[in-house]
């Protein structure tokens, strides 16, 4: 089988990396499965931060960390799939390692794109599928079924970046690279900065 190709780095790298495209983000940003909000320090000052998280345990956490860097909103009690916020009401959406867990891709990047503004921006950063034919892929794949019910729901085996651009996104700067880990050796990675495509015509 092929070796994967793609440019190998360190976490610190990727970590460096995570935080120069969220920085990149402005105005008014939804982070979709904002976690314990492990993402806070990386945005840029004038960023109005709304953060969604379906975790129940999570979600305190991320409200008393939201509080701390002067987040006062109380973040969303909800799932991608069904963003209960108004059409064309952020300026970005933001989500990291998270296109890989949620139940419907489809269903949520349609609701990212519905809540954006027109021209919008997209940051994703997640762990992806290897390359056909590669030692990685075959793991990825007979390790899914076990992540899905032990890791809230990830797929090892999950690739966005087609489904983004079906979705009416387009990619600025798209990067696929290799993370060290262990014990499984390096990991497949998406980093993801685009913006919505104009909406077709109607009629």
């Amino acid at each position: 089988m092929p070796a994967d190709p793609r440019p190998l780095i360190d976490d610190d790298r990727l970590d460096d990396l995570e935080r120069e495209v969220l920085g990149r983000v402005r105005g008014r940003v939804l982070e979709i499965g904002a976690g314990d909000g492990e993402n806070f320090g990386a945005w840029h000052p004038d960023v109005d931060w709304i953060g969604l998280e379906p975790d129940a345990d999570r979600r305190v956490e991320l409200a008393t960390r939201a509080r701390e860097w002067r987040h006062e909103g109380a973040p969303l009690d909800a799932v991608a799939e069904s963003i209960p916020l108004p059409d064309a009401s952020v300026d970005a959406v933001v989500g990291t390692y998270v296109l890989c867990s949620v139940t419907d891709l489809d269903a949520a990047l349609a609701e990212v794109r519905r809540v954006l503004v027109p021209g919008g921006r997209v940051v994703f950063v997640d762990h992806v599928i290897a390359p056909p034919r590669t030692v990685k892929r075959v793991v990825q794949r007979v390790a899914t079924p076990f992540s899905r019910r032990l890791c809230h729901g990830c797929h090892w085996d999950r690739d966005p970046e087609a489904a983004l651009e079906a979705a009416g996104f387009t990619g600025d700067d798209v990067r696929r690279l290799r993370v060290r880990s262990a014990p499984f050796g390096p990991m497949p990675v998406l980093v993801y900065d685009g913006h919505a495509t104009p909406a077709p015509p109607v009629g």
